[in-house]
């Protein structure tokens, strides 16, 4: 009998934590660059000041506790929850909200629990939620995209209004767009308006919406589902959490709109609105904080999807990925324990 050998060496080695941090940031780059042509030059000033207090944070309690401080700063995990937080937070939200929100998700979501893998919770949402739940107004005061803004706030006017030297009349300036459009998402906008009667087709008629696939979101959301797919590409996530996540959100929202179409939203706006493509492919597949097994990453996606819709639809918020993702969370390891991976050479149930 012939046996075909193949060269060594037989098991790859893995990436390095750095490596793939790295990898995933640059993935999520383009995301970001689309969100600053459409929300101005905020998104960019908010990440780089939340990746400063990040490090600055991580450094501190690092120091504290007699750890080494370079090496784990050096493994980029600090930075890229501070990517996700700066992207998440509106682009012309005060400064002081990302810095505590960026310190909560370093200090006591993350460190105190010992460090990257220990952490229970997604350190980037468990901020998020607190930043929401303590000041709701700020957290949904987005910029009107630029598609049917008036004006787009430049760098040096950002810098401003985040810092505080122009809080009030120039915040409020670029709040507005055309014929008194606000700056509320469309979600948020669709949630509103059903609620006080209209039609899902009414709603899409405002101009903040632009045909839908014209608005600001669309394209944001497409780039960060571009983002997503280099990462599949790469190997860097597997593809059950993504996949579990948009599958349930299609299929709930899709049922929904075909049994109701003026008081539903359609899949696509659901898929393409918020931070779908972002939570779908950045956040929910975080694997210190998913099940381990393929089938559970499934589950667990599935979950979030399924909370997302529910909360879109019936609750008292627009988006409600951030709470979907922690409620997950403290699903994994009851996942977990009902989903085993079956042990190599052992038959199911054994």
């Amino acid at each position: 009998m012939a046996f075909k050998i193949a060269s060594s060496p037989h098991v790859s080695r893995p990436l390095q934590t750095s490596t793939v941090m790295q990898r995933v940031l640059l993935c999520a780059l383009p995301g970001l660059v689309v969100q600053c042509v459409f929300f101005g030059w905020g998104s960019l000033i908010q990440v780089l000041l939340a990746v400063t207090v990040a490090l600055i944070s991580e450094a501190a309690i690092l120091k504290l506790r007699k750890r080494k401080v370079l090496s784990t700063l050096s493994d980029n995990s600090a930075a890229l929850t501070a990517v996700l937080i700066g992207i998440a937070v509106p682009p012309l939200a005060p400064w002081w909200m990302v810095v505590i929100g960026t310190s909560f998700a370093i200090i006591m979501v993350k460190q105190l629990y010992g460090g990257l893998g220990n952490n229970l919770f997604n350190p980037a949402m468990a901020a998020y939620v607190l930043l929401l739940v303590a000041f709701p107004v700020q957290m949904t005061s987005w910029v009107a995209p630029a598609t049917v803004a008036q004006h787009s706030p430049d760098f040096l006017t950002s810098l401003q209004v985040i810092f505080g030297a122009s809080q009030g009349s120039v915040a409020e300036y670029f709040q507005l767009g055309i014929d008194g459009v606000t700056m509320a998402t469309p979600l948020d906008t669709l949630k509103t308006d059903l609620s006080m009667g209209m039609t899902t087709t009414e709603s899409l008629q405002k101009p903040i919406f632009a045909g839908t696939i014209n608005s600001g979101w669309f394209w944001v959301n497409l780039a960060y589902l571009c983002g997503g797919l280099a990462l599949l590409k790469m190997k860097l996530i597997r593809w059950h959490i993504s996949v579990g996540v948009l599958a349930s959100l299609f299929i709930c929202s899709g049922f929904a709109y075909a049994l109701g179409p003026d008081t539903h939203v359609s899949p696509l706006i659901h898929l393409f609105s918020g931070a779908t493509m972002l939570a779908a492919f950045f956040i929910a597949t975080d694997p210190v904080t998913a099940p381990a097994s393929n089938r559970g990453r499934l589950i667990f996606g599935a979950l979030i999807g399924l909370v997302v819709y529910l909360i879109r639809s019936f609750g008292g918020y627009p988006d409600a990925f951030a709470f979907a993702v922690l409620l997950a969370n403290l699903c994994a390891p009851l996942i977990d324990y009902y989903v085993k991976p079956r042990a190599y050479g052992h038959r199911a149930g054994h």
